[in-house]
């Protein structure tokens, strides 16, 4: 069969990535969308694309009859899922096959065995693949403690829980249900035991309708917030070190792949512990996000083998070879400092130095970017915070590090607060260098280690002087009189300037005078002087040494990068509006989001820390606590309510004290 025109059942990234091969083989490319990807770039990309009405993915991207008329309507005769929502929904599969489409992915059977965790794992362990025993939740004890509760339905860490005390079991497995219907349609989860450390090692397979089947390379996800990966790699730096475990895991992904009739792309995971022995944990029985690690070290283009198996080709009877090394990070909108709390808003800017290749197999030293996000888009709060993943490859893991950490460094990020500080900093660790990497990475090195700023108080400190000097360039360029003198000059002697700007490390009070000649003095900076100023660039000279500080301002939002690192400045207003100040004792909103559920009522006595109410953002549930002890004197919000960012959501009253009293 020929496949003319692909509808993806999918958003953001990953439409694009399999759209730039689609448009590549000529073949036509549909997108859908809800209403809060209207101005996506994946709908602009798109030959055509119908709307999904409504917001949620429940209402949207898990309509499996909407995306089926999307696919009639526009004239495609075949549908990709991507990855998550429905991808591995084995009746919205059947669904498109009995429309008369194409379903691009492995046979409806193979979906169904695979689709139950619980189910899986008995498969496998029949098949001769090892496996880790699933428990009931109900008959858990201290002795199995700790254990992982897990979404049978589903992935991307949504739905998983780590539970270490028997007594929090009962609360963690129902809010894993809820994160569990809520992403995947199904609330059904189960547990196992929990591995502190391990190696998540994965491999990639793919087979074709005529009994070849390949186990393309395995891949390294062992670094995760969440259970949800972070970096991934190719290959593996643990397999690498142990002789013949690749082909135990290539034999038990065959295995695997043959046991349920496999077709197409997918991938078999594993926990493998430091001797090599692994055992079964999953198969995804669609692509990976991390898919591109596989492509770069092999030189194929995974989804270009999905469209020929969909259309009944064979396999060729050999598969290419592993070459050189190759690492993906996930840049997320959120603060890993902050308990990794998802962020919402507009990017106004983001672009890597030098020329990264976009969704394209990279065949030499390079990087690659497969982004869902442009200048310009907005991240709400309904789907996944990642932006984009970069990917470089190179002939070694350790030059591959080195340029992926370069690029993410020197990469412009504008409008959002993201994890790639982090990134950075994982990448230069000496821990991931060596390849050590389990699942308790962050554990063990310190988070808030990892997450410290690449900029310092010093970098910090100069990027506000900068900004100062930018704003004053840009209001000495517009100003309609005497626009000659410097900002602020004053023909006697007079007060400096002063400007104030925070960041999340701390507050800095710029105060500065500039003569005639542009000569700058500044207060705290004896050693520094101004070279040059626009309102986009200054160059300043410290200690004999000069460099560039690039500046943008969004309203009060002010992004500096140098080579000191990036830096975010938020201008302090001259005057302050008092009706914007809070009452002390207010929880505010850390991001948009559905109030789920309340932990108290108004007039109650609390304690520090103690939940007060559960907010539902990005298909993640976060728990808003007390911030000191008292009693709870306001609670303006109640379950079902959509909140926005910074909205009073309750009020502690602390209780007075005997000389208040």
């Amino acid at each position: 069969m020929t496949i003319t025109s692909v509808l993806v059942a999918n958003r953001g990234e990953i439409a694009r990535r399999v759209f730039a091969t689609c448009r590549k083989n000529g073949i036509g490319t549909v997108a859908v969308f809800s209403d809060a990807d209207a101005d996506s770039p994946h709908v602009a990309e798109a030959d055509a694309s119908v709307r999904l009405p409504g917001n949620t993915p429940a209402e949207t991207y898990l309509r499996g009859e909407l995306i089926i008329a999307a696919a009639k309507a526009s004239g495609a005769d075949a549908i990709h899922p991507g990855y998550g929502f429905l991808s591995e929904n084995a009746e919205f599969a059947r669904s498109v096959i009995d429309a008369g489409l194409t379903w691009i992915g492995p046979p409806v059977e193979s979906i169904e065995l695979m689709g139950s965790k619980v189910e899986s794992k008995k498969i496998m362990d029949a098949a001769g693949v090892p496996v880790l025993s699933e428990l009931d939740p109900a008959a858990v004890t201290d002795a199995h403690l700790p254990v992982l509760i897990k979404a049978s339905a589903g992935g991307g860490g949504r739905g998983m829980r780590v539970v270490r005390e028997l007594s929090a079991l009962e609360g963690e497995l129902e809010a894993a249900r809820r994160e569990a219907q809520s992403a995947f349609g199904d609330p059904t989860v189960f547990c196992e035991r929990y591995l502190e450390t391990g190696r998540h090692i994965e491999v990639q397979v793919m087979a074709d309708r005529h009994g070849g089947v390949w186990a393309v390379g395995e891949r390294e996800c062992s670094i995760q917030r969440r259970h949800q990966k972070v970096v991934e790699e190719a290959p593996s730096p643990l397999v690498q070190r142990i002789p013949a475990m690749r082909e135990k895991l290539f034999d038990a992904s065959r295995l695997a792949a043959n046991a349920i009739g496999y077709e197409g792309a997918g991938t078999v995971e594993f926990l493998a512990d430091e001797k090599g022995d692994f055992f079964f944990l999953e198969m995804n029985t669609r692509l990976q996000v991390e898919h591109p690690v596989t492509e770069c070290t092999t030189g194929l283009d995974l989804v270009e083998l999905q469209l020929q198996v969909a259309s009944g080709e064979v396999l060729p009877d050999e598969q290419p070879e592993i070459r050189g090394h190759s690492i993906e990070v996930r840049l997320y909108a959120e603060d890993p400092a902050k308990n990794w709390q998802p962020q919402s808003g507009t990017v106004h800017h983001i672009e890597l130095p030098g020329d990264p290749q976009e969704f394209s197999v990279l065949r030499e030293q390079g990087v690659r970017l497969d982004s869902g996000v442009v200048d310009g888009s907005v991240v709400g709060v309904h789907y996944d915070p990642m932006l984009a993943k970069i990917i470089s490859y190179a002939p070694t893991r350790t030059a591959a590090a080195r340029l992926l950490a370069s690029t993410l460094a020197r990469t412009r990020i504008h409008g959002l607060r993201t994890n790639r500080d982090l990134l950075v900093n994982v990448l230069a660790h000496p821990a991931f260098i060596a390849g050590d990497t389990d699942t308790a990475f962050f554990e063990t090195h310190d988070l808030e280690k990892l997450s410290t700023p690449l900029a310092d108080t010093d970098a910090e400190r100069l990027s506000a002087l900068a900004a100062a000097l930018a704003d004053a360039a840009h209001n000495r360029a517009s100003a309609r009189v005497i626009g000659r003198l410097p900002s602020g000059w004053r023909n006697l002697p007079s007060q400096p300037q002063r400007k104030s700007y925070s960041t999340a490390s701390g507050d800095y009070d710029v105060r500065y005078s500039l003569s005639r000649s542009g000569v700058l003095n500044a207060e705290g900076f004896d050693d520094v002087s101004l070279v040059s100023a626009t309102a986009a660039r200054v160059v300043l000279e410290q200690s004999g040494v000069q460099r560039s500080f690039d500046v943008a301002a969004y309203g009060s939002e002010i992004f500096v990068d140098s080579s000191l690192g990036p830096v975010a400045l938020t201008a302090a207003p001259r005057f302050v509006d008092p009706s914007a100040e809070v009452a002390a004792g207010s929880l505010l909103a850390p991001m948009p989001g559905s109030v789920i559920r309340l932990g108290a009522a108004l007039g109650d006595t609390v304690t520090a820390g103690q939940p007060i109410l559960w907010l539902e953002a990005m298909k993640m549930e976060h728990t808003v606590t007390a911030p000191t002890a008292g009693v709870l004197v306001e609670l303006p919000v109640a379950v079902g309510q959509q909140v926005e960012v910074g909205s009073v959501l309750a009020r502690v009253e602390e209780p007075a004290t005997e000389e208040e009293a």
